[in-house]
């Protein structure tokens, strides 16, 4: 096997393959969430929209909370097969049959019964994919410490990522409108889609390997070990920064059908939209891994959001005035800014991990993760709460001509609003403090900690 110049193991394409795939169904619930779930409650369901939104408000908010105890969880649970994969083998099958019920109309009428329904039902959906993701994403730094090689993983990670977003944004609508009504097309899109999501994670669980030394944990309990994760500062701040990111981009991706249904009149055109981004982005994550191995990791990520966010406020401002297929133009654009931001901050979090394991001498990647994915959650929540909060301040009545308040609230919702958001997470990633050349000195400063304590290498 080949060796990185600092003696490490290099992982093979096979390994980069299996570890990834896990993301095409991962992504896919992301974006199915984001780009549907909030239209099929308001248009389908005959769900309220500030009840639709807080809805998903409440689910995100629950998964954020589950996902620190699952990854503290994880962090102790002892088998043959390793800490993480247990965990994607339980938690894959309930997702695949929580997916199918998400999506299958329970035909109430009464407001308060279909609020009742969609936040036990969202409840259940996240926990089971909460018991899939938060062991996947604590393997990164398991399986590599490489600082170029975390990027690498990455980005076949995130490119089979990307699949898995052009496939919920450009054949979710087509599925549906395979059958002849809106209800049963949801119900076997959420089956379809669901059963990806449990094949994907069931190859991982087959393909990966995890270390064969389990790292020594210390007797810290379940506060003092999230405590200790909130001294980290680096990861504090990549973590809001990522935060930032998920909440704006939640935002478009909640929004992005309302705008081409309402706005263009065109709500097929949503999926051409999606298609168009996420094909950009996957053409320009390859580019955006050799952008971050000439540069560094903080400007690639920073130059997306830029791009993104840029790309966005044009939209919004001017979309409306031309033809649909300017619209698409600038989602071509969008897209680079997207590219760069898919694989960019995932390969940061491990550098902040092992900063960690210099500080106190324990790996608690599951903790990490628990507390990543709670931010990231609570950032999507913020978003459902401020679609459905701005969609119903404007007046919006689904399936009709829209108001011109409605409308400018949905157009200053996928630009000024998201756009601010992004600008944000910029300035807040600014501060992030590890180069290449600060990881190389953590990582020297690891090696004598190590020869020091043998006992803490692993």
């Amino acid at each position: 096997m080949k060796r990185t110049k600092e003696g490490m193991k290099r992982l093979t394409p096979g390994m980069k393959l299996g570890y990834g795939v896990c993301d095409l169904g991962g992504n896919l619930f992301f974006t199915v969430i984001g780009f549907l779930l909030m239209n099929f409650l308001t248009d389908t369901v005959g769900l309220l929209p500030a009840l639709a939104g807080t809805v998903v408000a409440i689910g995100k908010v629950w998964d954020a909370v589950t996902d620190p105890i699952t990854g503290f969880l994880s962090d102790r649970t002892k088998t043959r097969f390793g800490r993480r994969r247990p965990w994607m083998l339980l938690g894959s099958v309930p997702l695949f049959f929580t997916m199918i019920i998400l999506f299958t109309n329970p035909g109430m009428q009464n407001q308060t019964y279909l609020f009742i329904w969609g936040v036990m039902v969202f409840c259940l959906v996240n926990t089971a994919y909460t018991a899939v993701n938060i062991p996947y994403n604590s393997l990164t730094p398991e399986l590599t410490r490489d600082y170029h090689e975390r990027t690498s993983l990455n980005g076949y990670r995130f490119g089979f990522a990307a699949i898995g977003t052009i496939t919920g944004s450009v054949a979710a609508l087509p599925v549906v409108g395979l059958f002849p009504d809106r209800n049963t097309g949801f119900t076997a899109m959420g089956t379809l889609f669901g059963l990806i999501m449990m094949v994907t994670a069931l190859i991982t669980v087959a393909a990966v390997r995890e270390p064969a030394c389990e790292p020594e944990l210390r007797t810290r309990g379940f506060f003092k070990t999230y405590l200790k994760v909130f001294k980290n500062r680096p990861f504090v701040l990549i973590l809001l920064t990522y935060s930032l990111h998920l909440t704006a981009l939640s935002v478009v991706m909640g929004i992005a059908i309302y705008y081409f249904k309402y706005i263009h009149n065109n709500e097929g055109a949503t999926a051409v939209a999606m298609g168009i981004l996420i094909v950009v982005a996957l053409i320009f994550i390859p580019i955006s891994v050799v952008f971050s191995r000439r540069f560094g990791k903080k400007p690639a990520y920073s130059l997306g959001l830029a791009v993104f966010a840029a790309a966005l406020i044009v939209l919004s401002f001017t979309g409306h005035l031309f033809h649909i297929h300017y619209s698409f133009g600038l989602m071509v654009f969008a897209g680079i800014g997207l590219g760069f931001m898919y694989a960019i901050p995932w390969a940061m979090v491990p550098d902040a991990v092992e900063y960690d394991y210099l500080l106190t001498g324990e790996r608690t990647e599951g903790a990490f993760y628990g507390v990543w994915t709670f931010g990231i959650k609570i950032g999507m929540s913020m978003s459902m709460a401020i679609i459905g909060g701005v969609l119903s301040l404007v007046g919006y009545v689904p399936n009709v001509a829209q108001t011109g308040l409605s409308l400018l609230g949905i157009r200053m919702l996928l630009g000024p609003i998201a756009g601010a958001i992004f600008i944000l997470g910029i300035v807040v990633l600014y501060f992030y403090p590890i180069n290449e050349k600060r990881y190389r000195e953590i990582l020297k400063e690891i090696a004598e900690m190590e020869q020091q304590s043998p006992s803490a290498a692993c």
